[in-house]
Formats: C-alpha cells, sequence, structure tokens
C-alpha cells in the first residue's frame, strides 16, 4: 500500500493547472477592469449577436439550442465567485443575447400574415394605406388593405402607371381595380436582395401591377391633403429634373423623382446616404432649430442672465420629430431621430454630447423596438458610420491632433481638411465590407467625394433649401431657389465624376456570410475597447477580407425560376442567356458575378452556339471543359433531339419541367430542381454549388402559410378580365403550329 508521500507528486499537475487558470482569470480581470468604462458598450452587440443567430440558424431546433446556450453562459457566469467582473460580463452577455433570439422570434410571429398562393390575376378592393409616388419612373406605389373576404393577403402593394392613377387616389380612400399579383418574390440567386423576409416583416403577402380602370369606391384625404406629398410636389416645380428630385428627398426623404442614372452616381460614388433623411439631415434640422433660438432669446439680456439658454434651446427636439414624421417616420429617421434626441438629453444634464455610449444606447433602443432592422443594410450602415466617426475622435491621440487650438487660418484650415480626410477614410474602411456584402459593389473615391459633398450639403444646400421655402410663403423665394440648384448641379457633378473615374466601384461576388461576420466582429472589437488588446480585431477583419476576396467568382449563375442565367466564358466575360432580359435582371446577375457593367448576350460569347429555343456553350476552365445547354424558348421540342444534347451536356438549365430521358453528366436545372433549390451559383474551378434554399432554412416566410387567389376566368368578365385558361392556351407551341 502507498504511503501518502508516494501519493503527493500526482497532485502537482492539479495544483499547477489551478495555478495557471488563476493567472489566465487573473490577466482577464485586470483586462476588464482596465476597460470597465467600455463594457456597456457590448450591450447591443450582444443583442445583434441573439438576432443575428435567429437569421443565420436554419430553424426551431436550432434557434432552442442557442437560448440553451445562451442561458447556459449566463448561469456559469452567476456561480462564478460574486467579486470576478468576468462572471457578470458572462451573466450579462448570455442573458442579453438569449433576449436578442428570442425578440425577433417572437416578432416575426406576431407580423405572421398569409401570403398568396400563386401568381394570378385578381380583382383588388381595399382601402388605401399609402401611396408613394415614383416620379422618375412614372409609377404610383399603392399599399392596400383588403377587405375581408376577398381571397387575398390582407395588406398587398401595387404598382400604377402615372396616368392610371385617379386624383382622388389618396390614403384611406377605399379603391377597386384588377391587378396581377405574385407572392413576394425570394432571393433570385445566391447573395441577391430577398424581398420576402422584408415583405414578411412589414406584413406585405403580395405585390403586383395594376391596370386601369382604377376605381375609387370611397374617397380618403382631399386631394393632394398629405404635407409630405405637397411639399415634394412644390419643391420639384420650382428646381424639377434631377436637381428638384434630390431636394425633395433633402426635405421630405421621398426618393422616388430622383432619375435612375442620378441615383446610380450617388451610389456608386458612396453619396447616396445624402439622398435618404438619416442622421445628417436630423443634426442640421436640430442644430439650425438650436441656433435660431438661441440668437432669438440671446437678444435679451434677461433672459440671457436669468435662464440657462442651452437647455431652452434644447426645444429643438420638437424639430427632430416633426421632422421625423413630415418625412414618413421611416426606420432610418427614427433611429437618427432617437439620438439626437439622446444628444439633447446629454446636453441638458451637462455630460458630453456625443460619446460611444450615446451610439449604444441609440442601437440598442432601435433593436428592441425593430430588432429585424439588424440585418438591413441601413442600419449597418448607418451605426457603423457614425461608430468609426466618434471612435476615432474619441482616441486621445487623434483628438490630439484635431483638437481646435490657437493658430493662423491657413494651418486650422490644413487641419480641419485632414481631419475631414482622416475621418472619411475611416468611415469608408469601416462601410466597404457592408457595402460588398449588401450590393456587391463599393465606391473607391467615397471619402474624397464626401469631403466636398456633406459640408455643401449641410450648410449651403439644405439652408437655402430652408430659406427658400420659407420665403415662398410670401412669394419672394425665387433667388434662394436659383442658388440652391446651382449647389445641387455642384453636389450632382462631383456624384457623376466620382461615379465615372477610373476604376470607381469595386465589384466582388457575393461572399460567404462567415466572412462578413468575422469582418465586422473584428471592426468592432477595435473600435469598442480602448487598450492595446483592441489590435486585435484586425486578425479576423483581415482574415474575413481574406476569405471574401479569395472566394471564387461563380461560373453560372441561374435564377430561380430557370429563365434567366449568366456564364462566364473562357476569356472570363460574363453573358447573359436572354438578350432582352431588363436591366434589373441584368444587374442583379452582373452583382451576383462580381461584375460592374452591361453585361452581352450569350449569343456573342465566346464558344457559344445559339438558336431561337436552346444555348449551347463550352467553357475551359480547372484544366477541363464545361459544356453548358440552356432552353430558352417556350415551345415544343423534340424530345429525342433534347434528351441527345442533354447526354452531351454537362449541365442542362431549364424553366421547364425536361423529360426523365434528359440526363446530362452532372446538373439538370430544371423547374423541378429550381422549384426546390431556388436559385443557384456554380463555381467550375471548385464544383462548389451554392442555393437560394441553402440559407433560407425554415423561417417563416420560407413556409408561410398561403391564400389562394380566386381565378380570373371567375371575376367578373363584365369588366373585360382575361380568362386565366386563355393566357397559358398557347404556351408551349409556336404560332405558325
Amino acid at each position: 500500500m502507498a504511503s501518502s508521500a508516494d501519493r503527493r507528486p500526482s497532485m502537482a499537475p492539479i495544483a499547477l493547472q489551478m495555478v495557471r487558470r488563476g493567472v489566465f482569470t487573473g490577466s482577464i480581470e485586470r483586462w476588464l477592469e482596465a476597460e470597465r468604462d467600455g463594457l456597456v458598450l457590448w450591450l447591443p452587440v450582444a443583442l445583434g449577436c441573439g438576432i443575428a443567430a435567429w437569421f443565420v440558424l436554419p430553424g426551431p431546433h436550432a434557434w432552442t439550442a442557442w437560448l440553451l446556450g445562451s442561458g447556459a453562459v449566463a448561469a456559469a457566469g452567476g456561480a462564478m465567485p460574486g467579486g470576478d467582473r468576468l462572471g457578470r460580463v458572462m451573466l450579462v452577455a448570455g442573458m442579453v443575447s438569449a433576449i436578442g433570439c428570442a425578440l425577433i422570434w417572437a416578432r416575426a410571429a406576431s407580423v405572421a400574415a398569409p401570403v398568396l398562393a400563386r401568381a394570378a390575376i385578381v380583382t383588388v378592393t381595399g382601402r388605401v394605406d399609402r401611396v408613394e409616388p415614383l416620379v422618375a419612373r412614372a409609377l404610383v406605389r399603392v399599399t392596400i388593405a383588403t377587405t375581408d373576404g376577398s381571397r387575398l393577403p390582407p395588406r398587398i402593394r401595387v404598382n400604377l402607371a402615372e396616368r392610371d392613377v385617379p386624383p382622388d387616389l389618396t390614403r384611406g380612400a377605399s379603391v377597386r381595380l384588377l391587378a396581377r399579383m405574385m407572392p413576394p418574390p425570394r432571393a433570385a440567386v445566391p447573395g441577391a436582395y430577398d424581398y420576402a423576409r422584408v415583405a414578411w416583416m412589414t406584413g406585405i403577402g403580395a405585390t403586383g401591377r395594376g391596370f386601369a380602370p382604377v376605381t375609387v369606391v370611397m374617397a380618403g384625404e382631399r386631394p393632394g391633403g398629405a404635407l409630405r406629398a405637397r411639399l415634394a410636389r412644390h419643391i420639384q416645380q420650382r428646381l424639377g429634373g434631377a436637381r428638384g428630385g434630390v431636394a425633395a428627398s433633402l426635405a421630405t426623404g421621398d426618393q422616388g423623382a430622383i432619375p435612375e442614372p442620378d441615383a446610380e452616381a450617388m451610389r456608386r460614388s458612396g453619396l447616396a446616404h445624402l439622398l435618404s433623411v438619416s442622421g445628417l439631415h436630423i443634426t442640421a434640422v436640430v442644430s439650425a432649430t438650436m441656433l435660431i433660438v438661441l440668437r432669438l432669446l440671446a437678444l435679451s439680456p434677461t433672459l440671457a442672465l436669468a435662464l440657462r439658454l442651452p437647455v431652452i434651446a434644447a426645444a429643438g427636439a420638437a424639430a427632430a420629430i416633426g421632422y421625423t414624421m413630415l418625412t414618413g417616420a421611416e426606420v432610418p429617421t427614427v433611429r437618427s431621430c432617437i439620438a439626437a434626441l439622446l444628444v439633447l438629453a446629454a446636453l441638458v444634464l451637462g455630460r458630453e454630447a456625443v460619446t460611444l455610449r450615446l451610439v449604444a444606447a441609440g442601437a440598442f433602443v432601435v433593436l428592441l423596438v425593430w430588432p429585424e432592422a439588424l440585418v438591413g443594410a441601413s442600419f449597418q450602415l448607418s451605426f457603423a458610420a457614425v461608430t468609426a466617426i466618434v471612435a476615432l475622435h474619441e482616441g486621445g491621440r487623434v483628438r490630439g491632433w484635431f483638437q481646435p487650438r490657437d493658430e493662423g487660418v491657413a494651418r486650422r484650415t490644413v487641419r480641419g481638411l485632414a481631419a475631414l480626410l482622416a475621418t472619411g477614410l475611416a468611415v469608408e474602411l469601416v462601410l466597404m465590407p457592408i457595402g460588398l456584402f449588401h450590393f456587391h459593389k463599393a465606391g473607391l473615391y467615397g471619402a474624397l467625394a464626401n469631403i466636398v459633398a456633406i459640408p455643401m450639403t449641410t450648410f449651403v444646400v439644405m439652408p437655402l433649401e430652408a430659406l427658400a421655402l420659407a420665403l415662398d410663403i410670401a412669394g419672394a423665394g425665387a433667388p434662394p431657389w436659383w442658388l440652391c440648384g446651382i449647389a445641387l448641379d455642384g453636389v450632382l457633378w462631383i456624384a457623376h465624376a466620382a461615379a465615372d473615374a477610373p476604376g470607381a466601384v469595386a465589384a466582388l461576388p457575393a461572399m460567404p456570410r462567415a466572412a462578413f461576420g468575422a469582418m465586422m466582429g473584428g471592426a468592432l472589437w477595435v473600435l469598442l475597447w480602448r487598450t492595446r488588446l483592441r489590435w486585435a480585431g484586425t486578425v479576423p477583419f483581415l482574415l474575413g477580407a481574406a476569405w471574401a476576396l479569395t472566394t471564387p467568382a461563380p461560373d453560372l449563375i441561374v435564377t430561380g425560376d430557370g429563365r434567366h442565367l449568366a456564364v462566364r466564358g473562357s476569356d472570363g466575360t460574363l453573358a447573359v442567356l436572354r438578350e432582352r432580359a431588363g436591366d434589373y435582371v441584368r444587374d442583379m446577375l452582373g452583382e451576383g458575378g462580381g461584375v460592374d457593367g452591361d453585361l452581352p448576350a450569350m449569343d456573342d460569347l465566346a464558344g457559344a452556339t445559339c438558336n431561337a429555343d436552346a444555348c449551347r456553350v463550352t467553357v475551359q476552365r480547372a484544366g477541363r471543359n464545361w459544356r453548358v445547354l440552356a432552353t430558352r424558348s417556350g415551345y415544343m421540342l423534340d424530345a429525342r433531339e433534347l434528351n441527345a444534347a442533354c447526354a452531351r451536356a454537362d449541365i442542362v438549365v431549364s424553366e421547364r419541367w425536361l423529360p426523365r430521358g434528359c440526363r446530362p453528366t452532372w446538373l439538370k436545372l430544371d423547374r423541378h430542381y429550381l422549384e426546390r433549390s431556388g436559385g443557384v451559383s456554380v463555381t467550375f474551378s471548385t464544383g462548389a454549388v451554392r442555393h437560394v434554399a441553402d440559407t433560407d432554412g425554415d423561417h417563416p416566410w420560407v413556409h408561410s402559410p398561403t391564400i389562394a387567389p380566386a381565378r380570373a376566368s371567375r371575376i367578373d368578365r363584365a369588366r373585360g378580365e382575361p380568362r386565366w385558361s386563355a393566357v397559358s392556351s398557347a404556351r408551349w407551341r409556336r404560332p405558325d403550329q
């Protein structure tokens, strides 16, 4: 029997582990103590992690596992000694993360509404909830709450041609019209915009195009009665064209009158944020209101000596709220209004106005009210930009570089320009991954364009526009409108110059979500911490960037309906199947393939052979030839010839159901396959195949309850509505057959 002395050596490893564990936890405790003022900044991050997990994970079992895992982290933190900061951090982070996941889960369930089961031509009756003029496209977008028993979703959205809209079609009106409706479309190709998710969260169950005549059964608000609509029309009448559209957007948030070439130039130059009412516009309105109130009150020495005028001037909060309501109270504007109110509250309390804590509080409030906003580009872009700006100027070294000092005008001007440039570069660095992830392209000259465009918009355009509107009351607004038009021409010139410059836009194919998450996690780590350990965040940021940049562009992209595809030829040219494909389809396929510019037709692609019914293209990649066959007509094809052509192809793509005898050597992407998979992208060099369904999971908008519309042949034929059977009777035959 061994003595106790013989057993002592076996206890040494345990003691060593305890010492090491104590050293490790002690280091973490000291680090957290040094960062204690910044720990609260991670509350919205923890809440966002729970929300993001719900969107990324596939279904209820995974969501439940996340809730249990978060609860386990919180329980482990609560079991630690009470004095440990690490335990408290784990407790709070686990609880907040679980709250985020549960919050968005409950939110998605609370907005549940049936979705249209299939495309159909139907009669729509209901009450108008919203009217949005899209002047540049000669359309009016109408949101309608349908009547009970109409066999349509409770809320739908219809586009009408301007010429078909009666003057009394206003909010609150009861209407009746014929429309071709369809379910909200899911992402057409992997990485594309998923409108089905957005529609689910906003309660839209169908979208479509309406036809004349549009009958107003009962009048609503008086025509032109909405202040926002009247103001937008007035501004467009005073300026006209692109200038009027941009000016109306600055005042009301209505971007419908901006011509598409100018809107695209604003996007490519990184100036699109000027068009959506956000923090810049709210800040300008509140600052102007406070300045005017302060100057007026300061005219009275009695008031200036007896009262705290800055506190009274904080009544600019009323201007922020009023401007938010005027512009439609969209989520981005409400976010900015909340941030402005927090700034004013800080001023009243005598605290520093703009801090990272303020940004974190605004983000936390927004996510509690609109948790679905987290995955939208608007939320990510706005909060990332503000966080980058505040974090940069809160840094001790940067603050020392750019703080005001007693120096000459020239040095002060150079210092101010350097501060603007540094701020612009920091913002561009943070926003570029977001732009590439959502839009697959990012402007490279945005920092330089914003240095000029932001001050011009804030200090020239908006004050002139406000002055012109005020003077219009007395009929004397022409001079400031003329000056405002010149300034807006300057902003548009900057946008077009930056957008048309060589190499102005960086295009990238759809990046993996994990790569985007690594970049955003690394950026937050750098921006929110203050000790040297913050720079460890550059590691995941650079790894995510390298992952995104090295992800090969797909060689074949097929939309979910099988009608459209783009294939990359041996020379790298991305070409589309149908020469008459619309601009939207071409842009979507180009973005998915990481190409900026117009896409040629496959008929002109080297190695392609096409006729009216099909195209066959051979692509050399990874040391071998890949043969792709695609049908592009709905006419009847000889089955034996089709089967023989399939046997000679590696991939066959068709919008129709192909016969069983059609057996390509690899993939058969026909309607049967695409109905289950959604859009598909294929990379020949790696053999990777991505499906839209891979990221859909069991989210409610994927398996939503449906409502079947009435067939058109059963609806009031006295109005001349087309029969559904007649629409499809000759679908598969040539006109001469």
